[in-house]
């Protein structure tokens, strides 16, 4: 089986183990988590493909001298996460933090720190993370289970680095630098321009379920509203649909949890309607069975039924696509014949900022408690206009997503280009 790495080298490079161009392989330290602290450190969450993500750092409960930790980090050190399906084998490169803190890996993450007298810092970043080291990763260096697999320090420690002298790993490095410098910019340019689409899109939507372009106006009795046409009413939701809950039934008696044929919405299926696209559930995760289902707090809804999630991912909300049951974390509401389910979803997610900033508790994990959501006030237009802005935002909503997805496409290109180009470079496919 290939490893990746069975190519001739350019004449004057070298293969090496990257143990005899570095003077510190090994993971960092597993400390203590406190909210705030002196020592900073780095997660494989926080080690991202964009660079190092410090709003994704902990901090160490650690009082004593950081250098006596085990991950202590120096500028130039390179790190790869050495644990996570999916995260495995991302390399990041430590200069210092954003303040004067400290800096430390923890133990998920390995460092590789250069003996700068036979390897550049910045060359052997490049070089762990080109697409045939990489790929050796995964064939020669991971071990354990396929939900927990983990990078061999040892076989890290022992791999092979292409080496070329010095100067021309300098010269690759800075070659690199201003590369990928060029190519990031312009991935920061159709972030932004994507995000501002995005902003657009609901900022239509918004207008749209709110009757922002009607002539006649009227102050709006709706907390995240403040006018509205002044033929429309401003009514409490659950006149206009019955609200309901889910649960989950006991998994101590695993009978219950037999012959499941019954669609169950949990918070699982939120990344499926999280960038507000799909309008419709139709396929979960999980199932429950009848017997569930009568043995329980449970309940089947019919179809068209709006469902939004409370906790966790709190805000996010869909359409249910056939008879569905839900767990706890989820409110529903079965609309009656002046209320368009659809309708009744884009206000949902219209008011989605409202819902969090106003009536969400909790620091970490969000929650909308029932009363609260027993108490929402939605814009009422008649049935047939309710229809019409459906429909007018769903065509406003077809031409921004395929501007989005141009953007998207365009980024994968620019994100397989940077690749290439550190794979060409650092294996001697291109001069510097």
């Amino acid at each position: 089986m290939s490893t990746g790495l069975d190519f001739a080298l350019p004449t004057g490079w070298l293969w090496s183990p990257l143990k005899f161009t570095t003077t510190f392989v090994n993971r960092g330290t597993a400390p203590d988590y406190v909210d705030n602290g002196f020592i900073r450190a780095i997660s494989q969450a926080a080690n991202q493909l964009s660079g190092l993500d410090w709003t994704r750092t902990r901090f160490s409960a650690h009082q004593g001298n950081p250098r006596r930790l085990k991950g202590y980090l120096l500028y130039g050190d390179v790190l790869v996460n050495s644990t996570g399906n999916g995260t495995l084998g991302r390399v990041g490169y430590f200069t210092e933090g954003p303040d004067d803190i400290p800096c430390v890996a923890d133990g998920h993450v390995t460092i590789a720190r250069a003996d700068r007298k036979v390897a550049d810092p910045r060359f052997m970043y490049y070089w762990l993370g080109s697409a045939p080291f990489y790929n050796y990763i995964y064939s020669a260096l991971v071990v354990g289970a396929t939900n927990q697999i983990e990078l061999n320090r040892e076989g890290l420690a022992g791999a092979p680095i292409a080496l070329p002298p010095l100067d021309v790993q300098r010269r690759i490095a800075g070659f690199l630098d201003a590369e990928t410098a060029r190519i990031d910019g312009l991935a920061s340019a159709q972030r932004q321009a994507k995000a501002l689409i995005l902003e657009r899109r609901a900022a239509k939507a918004f207008a749209l379920v709110t009757g922002a372009d009607a002539a006649e106006q009227a102050p709006s009795r709706l907390a995240w509203a403040s006018s509205l046409p002044a033929t429309w009413r401003s009514v409490k939701l659950g006149h206009f649909a019955r609200m309901g809950s889910g649960h989950t039934p006991s998994r101590s008696h695993p009978e219950w949890w037999e012959d499941c044929t019954i669609p169950w919405i949990t918070t699982g299926e939120v990344s499926q309607i999280r960038d507000d696209r799909r309008e419709v559930l139709t396929d979960t995760r999980e199932r429950i069975s009848e017997i569930g289902i009568a043995n329980s707090a449970a309940e089947l809804h019919p179809k068209d039924t709006v469902v939004l999630c409370r906790t966790a991912s709190a805000g996010y909300s869909a359409v249910m696509g056939k008879d569905m049951a839900t767990s706890q974390d989820f409110v529903t509401w079965t609309c009656g014949s002046d209320l368009d389910p659809y309708y009744l979803l884009w206000c949902l997610r219209a008011m989605r900022a409202d819902l969090l900033g106003r009536l969400a508790m909790g620091s970490t994990h969000k929650t909308i408690y029932v009363p609260d959501l027993q108490a929402l006030r939605i814009p009422l237009p008649p049935l047939g206009e309710q229809h019409e802005i459906v429909a007018a935002i769903r065509a406003s909503n077809a031409v921004t997503d395929g501007a989005v997805d141009v953007i998207d496409h365009q980024a994968e290109l620019l994100a397989e280009r940077r690749q290439a180009l550190i794979t060409e470079a650092v294996t001697g496919g291109i001069t510097v």
